[in-house]
């Protein structure tokens, strides 16, 4: 079992992944445990929407990506390896880094990302 002493290097891999967007987004929190991100404001449902996290838990290391969870569509491509990874309908838990599934994960931020800016902000 992985050392709980990777979990820093797994967090900054996968906040690493968020820190893009931020420019176009909000950042709610940035520490050495947490990297919280909503997007703008919603017309359509009346307030900021949850973008994505990573968060340093106990036994793992979580990425949130809420744009899986508002357009499931967006999983059916991914891979076995990925969805294994999963844990709920938006929530993905490493223990240690995984470099392709990492760059598969930021793909697949990328592809949520690009649609929730066109569906939920057009």
């Amino acid at each position: 079992m992985p050392a709980q002493n990777e979990f820093p290097i797994v967090y900054e891999s996968l906040r690493s992944i968020l820190k893009p967007y931020a420019k176009k987004l909000t950042v709610k929190n940035d520490t050495n445990e947490l990297y919280y991100l909503d997007a703008a404001f919603s017309e359509k449902w009346k307030k900021e929407l949850f973008f994505a996290s990573a968060q340093v838990k106990k036994n793992y290391v979580s990425f949130y990506l809420m744009p899986v969870y508002m357009y499931p569509d967006l999983l059916k491509n991914i891979s076995p390896e990925l969805k294994k990874h999963m844990q709920g309908k938006s929530c993905f838990n490493f223990k240690k880094v995984e470099k392709s599934l990492f760059e598969e994960l930021g793909q697949l931020t990328k592809q949520g990302f690009e649609r929730m800016m066109k569906e939920e902000y057009a």
